[in-house]
């Protein structure tokens, strides 16, 4: 089919555009153009690019309409972030696609009563991100129950691949964090660390939105969480990366008003909204009508990206 993808060359469309290409499909990137993907790949030579500015030509009302004449049967949107965006992409194309698939988060779920989170898990979302993302997918699926649009939405975890720092075990994006466990340094932990991540690879991801568009029929209306087999808690997180570095964990845990003064301001906020969210979805729902299969567990894919920050001297080693 002829599968467009927006934000065809970022963390996820990096590996979801060579794949589609690889089973086959016509792809269309729509990118702004301004960075290479994240991995080199044969595919990329075969792609047709559309270079698309989405802020300014969702102003001037002329986004949706150019996605709408690229002729496509299938549309991927991996960089709408407000309702009305989606909105307008929606009135351009509905009638004339036969897929819409939407790239949500699991932070559509907010705190969590019982665990693993399911799908049809009563929602508390909170935070801008997190509410704007719930409010899209709550407009496309009742589109697709009224109205029959053609739409699934999947929901990645904190998102792990080759080129930028995953979310570590303090529960944000600093790096030296890695170092300090690489060369057995003590690390501070919030709390007694048992608050959760859950990561996802990008490449498990990008296989996610393959298979919905391969099993159309039993994918169009529902929504699918995309993440590792299993989440992390920030302590376990810590140990496994200590004795993959080969050195012990050296932890200390502290209140979260200690703690926090012994980060950066903006680590800490990072660290909040994860640990006041601390995600574990199930994925039994995409592994029983998806097929979805990662092939990354939350460890194996920081680790794969650790190794890259290490050979590029981002992650100090022992």
């Amino acid at each position: 089919m002829r599968v467009v993808v927006i934000g065809g060359t970022g963390h996820i469309g990096s590996y979801l555009t060579p794949r589609l290409v690889e089973h086959g499909h016509d792809v269309v990137c729509v990118c702004r153009g301004l960075k290479a993907p994240y991995r080199a790949h044969a595919a990329w030579r075969s792609i047709q690019y559309v270079s698309l500015d989405r802020d300014s030509e969702e102003s001037a009302g002329n986004f949706g309409e150019k996605i709408a004449s690229l002729d496509a049967q299938v549309v991927i949107d991996l960089t709408c972030y407000q309702p009305a965006s989606a909105e307008q992409l929606v009135n351009a194309v509905e009638g004339r696609i036969e897929h819409l698939l939407h790239c949500g988060t699991i932070w559509v779920h907010g705190p969590s009563s019982e665990v693993p989170t399911t799908e049809q898990a009563q929602r508390h979302p909170f935070g801008d991100y997190g509410l704007r993302k719930h409010a899209i997918e709550e407009y496309l699926l009742a589109k697709a129950r009224r109205d029959g649009l053609p739409a699934t939405i999947l929901h990645p975890g904190h998102l792990v691949g080759t080129g930028w720092n995953p979310i570590n075990p303090q529960g944000n994006f600093n790096p030296a964090v890695f170092s300090q466990l690489a060369q057995g340094q003590e690390l501070s932990l919030p709390h007694i660390g048992m608050e959760t991540v859950h990561h996802a690879h990008a490449d498990d991801v990008a296989q996610a939105f393959q298979r919905a568009i391969s099993r159309r029929s039993v994918a169009i209306g529902e929504s699918f969480h995309t993440v590792s087999p299993s989440a992390l808690t920030l302590r376990g997180f810590a140990e496994r990366m200590a004795a993959w570095f080969g050195q012990p964990a050296k932890l200390v845990f502290l209140p979260w008003e200690q703690w926090r003064s012994t980060v950066s301001e903006k680590d800490a906020r990072s660290t909040w909204d994860h640990i006041s969210h601390s995600p574990n979805c199930s994925i039994e729902k995409a592994r029983r009508l998806l097929g979805y299969a990662p092939r990354y567990t939350s460890i194996e894919a920081v680790q794969e990206a650790v190794t890259a920050m290490r050979a590029s001297g981002i992650v100090a080693s022992a």
